[in-house]
């Protein structure tokens, strides 16, 4: 997506809003609208962003990335797999019905983020969309109930003993 057009509308639009102004006001919105390509730009990337945020959370599991080529955007639509369709809930049917989204920082060992920027390259996913499908999968309770079994084998208790 050219973002140039909107950035040139918006310029005409802040002129054409200063043709019956003084000179002065002309030469001041003629200079503000040299200036407005990054700040548009970063504006309305953060807008598609946000959008494409509130999309995702109605396609789970399935996602809609925006990724920053040079000075053009690209949507990237990650359909839901196939076997979300199966008996089981899909990992990531949690309840949407609050519309906001949290941004969280995490801090993961070098090697380990690696591994997650080749996983999420291999799926041809953005790495957010990669770590979000992850933790959803991880909190899927038949795959927690089984994760907990597999650590109660062998001669590990754990609890009191006298």
């Amino acid at each position: 997506m050219e973002l140039g057009q909107y950035v040139v509308d918006l310029q005409r639009q802040l002129m054409d809003a200063t043709e019956h102004a003084s000179e002065e006001t002309r030469v001041a919105a003629e200079r503000l609208a040299a200036n407005l390509d990054a700040a548009t730009r970063l504006v309305l990337l953060d807008a598609l962003s946000a959008a494409a945020g509130e999309i995702t959370r109605d396609l789970a599991p399935g996602a809609v990335d925006i990724r920053l080529r040079g000075r053009d955007i690209e949507f990237v639509v990650t359909q839901p797999p196939a076997d979300a369709e199966s008996d089981e809930q899909p990992a990531a049917h949690v309840d949407f019905d609050d519309a906001s989204t949290s941004r969280t920082t995490l801090r993961l060992p070098d090697a380990l983020k690696a591994r997650v920027d080749d996983a999420a390259a291999a799926d041809g996913l953005s790495v957010n969309t990669w770590l979000v499908r992850a933790v959803a999968a991880a909190l899927q309770p038949k795959q927690r109930r089984s994760a907990q079994r597999s650590l109660r084998t062998g001669d590990n208790f754990a609890g009191w003993a006298r």
